[in-house]
C-alpha cells in the first residue's frame, strides 16, 4: 500500500491475484481466513486490494485501499461494500467509528507506517482492535541480511513493499498492545491482535 505512482506487481491486479491465489495454496490461506474470522461489528479493511477478504467480512465493512486499479476488481468480487480511495496515512473517517480495523499484508507498504498506525488508532474505537497479517524482518540475522540486500530491487518490483520492516516494533511504538494469545509466527510470517495501550484508561 503506496502512496506513490510506483507501478509494481501489487498494482497489477490479476498479476497480484495470481500470486496471492498461490500463497494461499501452501498455507497463507488459514491464515487469513484467521484474520477475518475474528472481525466484529463495523470493520474496516485497510489496504483491501482487490477484495480477496471481503466476502469473509461481515455485511457493512469498509474497504480502502490508494490505487483504483485494485479497488475496480475489488468492487466486482464484493459488489454491495463501501469502497472508499484513500492512504492508510489519511484515513476520510471520524474519530472513533470502527470495532475493528483488518491489514493483511499491507504495512510493508504504506509509506509512514507510524502514521498509518496512528489514523488506525484515532478511528478504533475504545477496546478496538487491529488484527494484522504481515511479513516482517526476519529473526535470524543471516535472514535479515538478505532482506536489507534484496530490498531496494523488491520495493521497485512490488510496487512499494519493503520485506525487511519490524512491524510488530513499529506497532508498538505507535500505541499498541499485542496480545501474546493470539501472537502466531512462521518464518517471517507473523499474525495476531493488537489494542490500544490506553484506550479505557
Amino acid at each position: 500500500m503506496t502512496g506513490r505512482p510506483v507501478r509494481g506487481f501489487e498494482q497489477i491486479p490479476w498479476l497480484y491475484d495470481t500470486t496471492l491465489a498461490l500463497a494461499e495454496w501452501t498455507g497463507l490461506k488459514r491464515w487469513r481466513r484467521w484474520l477475518c474470522d475474528g472481525a466484529r461489528g463495523r470493520v474496516l479493511d485497510l489496504g483491501c486490494g482487490t477484495g480477496r477478504d471481503l466476502p469473509y467480512l461481515p455485511r457493512g465493512t469498509v474497504g480502502i485501499d490508494p490505487a483504483l486499479d485494485p479497488l475496480r476488481r475489488a468492487r466486482r468480487r464484493a459488489p454491495a461494500a463501501r469502497l472508499v480511495q484513500a492512504r492508510a496515512e489519511a484515513l476520510p473517517f471520524r474519530d472513533r467509528i470502527f470495532d475493528t480495523v483488518v491489514s493483511g499484508l499491507v504495512f510493508c507498504s504504506v509509506d509512514e507506517p507510524g502514521a498509518g498506525l496512528g489514523e488506525v488508532r484515532r478511528v478504533l474505537r475504545p477496546r478496538g482492535t487491529l488484527r494484522m497479517l504481515e511479513h516482517v524482518r526476519s529473526e535470524r540475522p543471516w535472514r535479515a541480511r538478505v532482506q536489507d540486500l534484496v530490498q531496494p530491487a523488491w520495493t521497485r518490483v512490488a510496487g512499494g513493499c519493503r520485506p525487511n520492516r519490524d512491524t510488530e516494533r513499529t506497532v508498538e511504538a505507535a500505541g499498541f498492545v499485542i496480545d501474546p494469545a493470539t501472537r502466531r509466527a512462521r518464518g517471517s510470517m507473523r499474525r495476531f491482535v493488537a489494542r490500544d495501550r490506553w484506550a479505557g484508561t
